[in-house]
């Protein structure tokens, strides 16, 4: 309940007490509730660690309660003298600042619910070790197979480890895909057994040198994603191959963003297809002509079936899917948002796909080479040289960041680029070509959002509302990625709640909480394997804030409100 809806709620108690001409009356019932409000709002003797006042209040710290009931006793006491009007709007004043102090004890609670929730659910590691990597920090270890992937800096070979058992992989080729979507009732996706569960990531080192020291404080962008043992521990430091480097920050595990199982330097070999496929990065002890070092860093990652953009080429996803796999892009991305860390290179390439077992596709944000991971400068790039780079991928660079120009002072503001470029990743999800790859398309750093083509009609209204606030060209108007994931998150799951909630009551939506929490954790006791759904689910969870539910909420009743009034 804003501080206008309060007040005026006040001015016509005041105003129909005048007209009806029961003053008197009146002022006997608002004593007796001014009564009753100075015994409920004083204050408790327990203890509240933290007391929680939203934003639009900050600047009434003090006391409510006491206001209000000094501003009703003032009110009483000019009964006698003054205008009536007068009277009335004093009271009525105080009646407001009455209810807007019930409104913040009903913040209260729902803060402290959301704290609770919160902390509940941010103790369920998403970490998922491979039990079986006990070694594996030489190249030795690693049985390598065929070439799988290949970038601007880097070639991906699908690898085993003598030691590591081959399991049932959630693969899935993309020949059988390609044959389920010409169906009209696709069969449920079969996993395939496959003898390369990891993949193998082959750095390309061009002027690094061959010390790894030298490798990896020039490539220590790959190890953002690196859990806690990628790197050999020798005596309390961290080594690469017995010699000492800088560590770089790194995240903490998250189902929508790859991990590093390991990573070591070794000399480079001639791998299958190398000296057809990248000659010239060979060292010349293997390609004469070429101009690479002898030693480079690899990387040990989990085997995936294909990326985002060789399953859209094939598959065409369902609604529900489609808004899983957009959530999926916006929780990764708020996730490394908390961790200060910008990826700067979002595109269907660089997100890896396989199935969960009900077959809903599972995403994962990969190639961290172009990320922003500073501990000094967080989000906030200093941009004092044109020498300094933005990130990868001009084309799904966001407004601010392609527009910016270098300068004395002059800072770039990474915390929504990567939100923004998941907006644009969004058209592709739902069947439409990426309106900033078109030969003719949008540029980023001049488009106008009148010019946004429309998503395709069977595109969840919901979603067209948060990819239209994504793409808006304005970062303080732009959602972010954690008020973007929580609307669609209260689309998918808020059901009936949503439906019949109101602005200024939360108590709906705390218990919908609740509710939504039990289920998670009952759900979470049943057959291993996690799905798309539940890990989202935890994600929403172990990241409520109050503030941020009261504006995806706003946006949605504001969103669904002019879709009625469009359709009327």
């Amino acid at each position: 309940m804003s501080v206008k809806h309060a007040i005026s709620r006040g001015m016509e108690l005041g105003r129909s007490a005048f007209q009806l001409g029961i003053l008197k009356p009146a002022g006997r019932l608002a004593a007796k509730f001014r009564g009753e409000r100075l015994r409920v709002s004083q204050p408790s003797r327990s203890v509240q660690p933290q007391t929680f006042l939203p934003a639009r209040y900050r600047y009434y710290r003090m006391s409510l309660s006491g206001l209000a009931a000094q501003l009703q006793s003032g009110g009483f006491r000019r009964l006698i003298g003054g205008s009536p009007r007068n009277r009335v709007v004093f009271l009525a004043f105080g009646v407001g600042l009455g209810l807007i102090e019930q409104q913040l004890e009903d913040d209260r609670k729902s803060d402290a619910a959301c704290q609770q929730i919160q902390a509940l659910f941010q103790k369920k590691k998403f970490e998922r070790p491979l039990k079986s990597f006990v070694s594996g920090y030489k190249l030795e270890d690693y049985v390598i197979g065929k070439q799988i992937g290949k970038g601007c800096n880097a070639a991906v070979y699908e690898a085993a480890a003598p030691f590591a058992v081959p399991r049932e992989s959630e693969k899935c080729s993309l020949v059988e895909l390609k044959s389920n979507s010409n169906e009209d009732s696709a069969p449920p996706r079969v996993p395939c057994p496959t003898s390369y569960p990891l993949a193998v990531k082959m750095m390309w080192n061009m002027g690094a040198g061959s010390s790894s020291e030298a490798i990896l404080n020039s490539m220590s962008q790959e190890l953002v994603p690196a859990t806690p043992h990628a790197l050999e521990q020798q005596e309390g430091e961290l080594s690469l191959n017995g010699h000492f480097g800088w560590v770089p920050k790194t995240v903490p595990a998250h189902p929508n963003v790859i991990r590093v199982y390991r990573a070591f330097t070794a000399d480079v070999p001639l791998l299958p297809g190398a000296a057809e496929e990248y000659p010239d990065v060979l060292p010349t002890r293997l390609n004469p002509m070429g101009m690479g070092n002898n030693r480079t860093l690899f990387l040990v990652m989990k085997n995936y079936p294909c990326t985002l953009r060789q399953y859209l080429q094939v598959c065409t996803p369902s609604r529900k899917d489609g808004t899983l796999m957009a959530l999926q892009l916006l929780e990764g991305v708020d996730h490394l948002c908390i961790q200060g860390i910008a990826h700067r290179d979002m595109k269907s390439d660089n997100i890896l796909l396989e199935f969960d077992s009900g077959g809903c596709p599972r995403l994962v944000i990969t190639d961290f080479g172009c990320c922003l991971a500073d501990k000094n400068c967080g989000l906030h790039l200093p941009y004092n040289s044109r020498w300094v780079s933005r990130g990868g991928n001009a084309c799904l660079m966001a407004p601010e960041v392609a527009t910016a120009i270098p300068g004395p002072g002059v800072f770039i503001d990474y915390s929504k680029a990567d939100a923004w470029a998941v907006g644009t990743i969004c058209y592709e999800i739902f069947g439409q070509q990426n309106p900033f790859y078109c030969p003719h398309g949008l540029e980023g750093r001049s488009y106008q959002e009148m010019q946004l083509p429309a998503l395709p009609a069977n595109t969840p209204a919901d979603v067209q509302l948060v990819v239209r606030l994504l793409l808006r060209r304005n970062p303080k108007k732009r959602l972010s990625a954690r008020v973007a994931a929580n609307m669609l998150h209260l689309s998918l799951w808020g059901g009936r709640a949503l439906a019949t909630l109101d602005r200024a009551s939360l108590s709906k939506l705390g218990d919908w909480l609740l509710c939504q929490s039990a289920f998670v954790l009952l759900k979470g006791r049943g057959p291993s394997g996690s799905s798309v759904e539940a890990d989202l689910q935890k994600c929403f969870l172990s990241n409520i804030d109050l503030e941020d539910l009261r504006t995806a909420i706003g946006f949605l009743m504001y969103g669904r409100e002019l879709h009625s009034a469009i359709t009327l």
